[in-house]
């Protein structure tokens, strides 16, 4: 119930309204994990209004559903566009699994299936959703994400320096790597969670032209969990001189990449945390399969709720 009095009606000037739904995706109680921003029905947006509403809702990522008639969702899955504030990506977890379950809850005719494809710039991606449990709130989902790519070793010193950081911060038993399953991420192993906790990436010209050289949009950092936290790995992600709660899109590759170095056995599945600085933790669970010499079947899953719903009003 609400004391609030009514909502007032919108400027005579605005004459097209656009819903939107706020999730908060890998979850496990409301108001943790990364919010999300979902647009229902963006048919007739242009693409520079989708721009201008993601950094309207100033998350870390907002999506626009598209909806089409039923035999072409069914071949092609349901049309999504992810924004950030400052462009648009060809993929992204954490809007995959918030879209998705939101598509679970209210699609016409694909309200409480077992899968949803959803059909991103990167291609189509699966998500399977299973059953709550009395108790457990929101969905819990998960995404198979594209088979990884791996680029080459990279040299701890360099990296340091770039970061502005010791040498020694570093796990010198890891390799540093940029990997993508459908985004590329520098994955960077950190020695101890002190490390993790002093973490700043300087937004600096030189750690721009690095990550551009080894093809990475970001770097994502990786160190071990406190023993007894229920996570495996404990990760942080500082990009647009913020920082992300959650990043699927680099849990995927950072799975892939201790399976392919032998830190995670093949099909293993063991949970990220992340987001615990800034005090939205997340929770990521995650999995991938070593086939020969060959990392696939990478899985990200986690859980989103709902929290909120809302319009807009646009001229």
């Amino acid at each position: 119930m609400s004391n609030l009095p009514p909502v007032a009606a919108p400027p005579t000037t605005a004459h097209v309204a656009y819903d939107y739904a706020l999730t908060d995706v890998f979850a496990e109680r409301p108001l943790e994990g990364n919010q999300l921003a979902i647009f229902t029905d963006a048919r007739g947006l242009t693409d520079t209004e989708m721009q201008s509403l993601a950094r309207e809702t100033n998350l870390s990522e907002t999506t626009f559903i598209l909806p089409r008639d039923p035999e072409a969702e069914h071949h092609h899955g349901v049309r999504v566009r992810i924004f950030t504030t400052a462009e648009e990506l060809p993929f992204a977890g954490h809007p995959t699994l918030g879209t998705a379950s939101w598509l679970y809850w209210h699609h016409p005719w694909l309200r409480a299936a077992e899968e949803i494809v959803l059909d991103l710039n990167v291609g189509p991606i699966p998500v399977r959703f299973t059953p709550s449990k009395p108790g457990e709130q929101g969905v819990f989902a998960t995404m198979r994400q594209n088979d990884p790519i791996f680029g080459e070793i990279q040299d701890h010193a360099t990296v340091a320096k770039v970061l502005q950081i010791s040498v020694d911060d570093l796990d010198p038993a890891l390799p540093i790597q940029t990997v993508s399953t459908g985004n590329p991420f520098c994955i960077v192993p950190l020695k101890s969670l002190a490390a993790s906790a002093q973490l700043r990436v300087p937004q600096t010209q030189q750690v721009s032209e690095y990550l551009r050289h080894n093809k990475a949009k970001f770097f994502y950092f990786l160190t071990r969990a406190e023993s007894g936290s229920g996570a495996d790995w404990h990760a942080r992600m500082q990009f647009y001189n913020g920082e992300d709660p959650a990043t699927g899109s680099a849990a995927g590759p950072s799975i892939a990449w201790l399976v392919k170095h032998g830190v995670v056995e093949s099909e293993r599945r063991i949970v990220i945390e992340q987001g615990v600085e800034m005090l939205r933790p997340s929770r990521l669970y995650v999995s991938a399969a070593r086939v020969g010499d060959k990392v696939t079947n990478v899985f990200v899953g986690g859980r989103t709720i709902p929290v909120a719903m809302g319009r807009f009003f646009l001229p």
